[in-house]
């Protein structure tokens, strides 16, 4: 491993140009044979060129990145022999380090921005030119190896392609691709050090645009403006998918969109203040509640302790007097056992007593039964004799009418008669004043002597008729009353009987 004051004597003097790829050799060669100290760790690396910079650890892309773009920048701050040792490191971290890449830091975006002209045209979103890439002919066309295979091996050494997309024209495959990265820095990163990786292999624009030179591999370089403005296949394919801007633009874009974001993200800090001021306020506020709360609790739970010991010390005391309730209730269920078998005995002795008092309840419910039954014989003997002397009844309040009939008109009947007779006696005596006056002789006389004769025969056959009919009804009379009369006397021997 070298010492600084070993790298710093070299520094006195610089390289011209023709004696780079000379001094890039010697010190790769000092590199693989570990005179400078490069890994410390298994993730950490060091530049053994930079001793004064303030950054010492780096991780393998970290360092890699850092010494392709040292050695491949264009700015004067920087010697042809500071440029070859970085160079030489470059080619061997890739060559002779096992890498175990970490992911890449600020630091290596900003060392690729320091030694770029922020001022030069980059075509934006950063994008990659490959060319002479072997192609085929056949059926008429050149083919080639698709953008994947290629975007793999570019991501294999650090770069991280997003896309490589290779060009094609009537003819077929190009030969040429273009390589996305990225947008952001990082994305600018890897583009620099995917152009300084060529370059440092001599790969890189010149060596291609170079008339001495035999082509051989891949050529590579990030889009600047004159490829942007190309009349080619390259230069109309970038104007479709990018424009040109320098870093400064691009920078000062972030730094408005960074002054915007901060900004917002100020107000969004200041809200985010009070948001936390008022939860601290709404903490304590909840924090002495739940102080309160515990007190709350602690007292509750000895309030609740003493309330239990309180109710297993009456739970015993009910227990202790349930024990001797039982024992009580034990003592007399024993006395009134012994009472239940000493009726039992009472009843076993009173059970002949008994058996015979059950046949004379026997024989009197027969008895009994007996004279329900006639009764219930005497009780329908009696609705129907009730029925009976309703008939009865009704029979004789209708006769009773019928009689009341009769007697007006045997009254009626006898007024006829008294004035029949009364006629007769009249007509008689008419009869015995025209005898004597038909004495004289006188015809008319005679002639109304036999009409009251004739009428004195008509009303004494009427009379006797009227006897006939009164004697009849008598008659009638008589046996109805003989009827009412039995009807009467039955009535009453069934009531006598009841």
């Amino acid at each position: 491993m070298g010492s600084s004051a070993e790298h710093s004597s070299g520094e006195d003097t610089d390289i011209s140009d023709s004696e780079t790829e000379d001094y890039q050799e010697k010190a790769y060669e000092e590199l693989k044979s570990g005179k400078h100290q490069v890994k410390i760790s298994d993730q950490a690396y060091t530049c053994p060129y930079c001793p004064k910079k303030r950054k010492k650890d780096f991780q393998y892309k970290e360092l890699l990145q850092h010494a392709s773009s040292i050695g491949n920048c264009s700015s004067q701050k920087r010697t042809a022999r500071d440029k070859a040792n970085h160079l030489a490191l470059a080619k061997y971290l890739e060559n002779d380090t096992a890498v175990d890449a970490g992911p890449s830091k600020p630091s290596a975006e900003v060392d690729a921005l320091a030694d770029q002209d922020r001022d030069e045209l980059f075509v934006w979103p950063w994008i990659g030119i490959v060319v002479n890439i072997p192609t085929d002919f056949k059926d008429g066309r050149y083919v080639g190896e698709s953008g994947s295979k290629l975007r793999d091996q570019l991501t294999r050494r650090g770069f991280n392609p997003t896309r490589v997309r290779p060009l094609w024209n009537y003819q077929g495959h190009s030969g040429t691709a273009i390589v996305e990265f990225l947008k952001d820095w990082s994305g600018f990163t890897n583009a620099m050090s995917f152009e300084k990786f060529y370059e440092a292999n001599h790969h890189g624009q010149k060596n291609w645009l170079s008339k001495n030179e035999m082509k051989s591999d891949l050529y590579a370089w990030v889009a600047r403006a004159d490829d942007y403005n190309s009349n080619n296949i390259v230069g109309e394919n970038l104007r479709k998918i990018g424009d040109l801007r320098t870093i400064s633009d691009i920078m000062e874009e972030e730094a408005r969109k960074t002054n915007k974001l901060v900004g917002n993200l100020t107000n969004v800090i200041e809200a985010k203040k009070m948001h936390l001021l008022e939860m601290e306020n709404k903490f304590k506020e909840t924090e002495s509640s739940l102080l309160q709360l515990i007190m709350e609790k602690d007292n509750l739970h000895q309030a609740y302790n003493e309330e239990i010991k309180k109710i297993e010390s009456s739970a015993r005391d009910h227990f202790k007097k349930i024990f001797n309730d039982h024992e009580k209730l034990k003592l007399q269920l024993e006395t009134q056992k012994r009472d239940l078998e000493f009726r039992g005995q009472e009843l076993m002795k009173r059970e002949t007593h008994n058996e015979i008092e059950r046949k004379k309840l026997s024989e009197d419910l027969e008895q009994n039964a007996v004279k329900n039954c006639s009764l219930q014989a005497a009780a329908e003997e009696q609705r129907k004799a009730d029925e009976k002397v309703m008939k009865l009844a009704e029979e004789q309040k209708k006769q009773k009418e019928n009689l009341h009939k009769r007697i007006i008109q045997l009254e009626k009947q006898l007024d006829a008669k008294q004035a029949v007779q009364l006629e007769i006696e009249q007509l008689r005596g008419k009869l015995n004043v025209m005898k004597h006056m038909g004495d004289e002789g006188d015809l008319e006389v005679l002639n109304k002597v036999d009409l009251l004769l004739k009428a004195l025969r008509e009303k004494e056959g009427e009379l006797e008729d009227l006897e006939v009919l009164n004697q009849t009804l008598i008659v009638q009379e008589r046996k109805r009353n003989d009827e009412l009369q039995d009807a009467r006397k039955e009535l009453v021997n069934v009531s006598h009987w009841n």
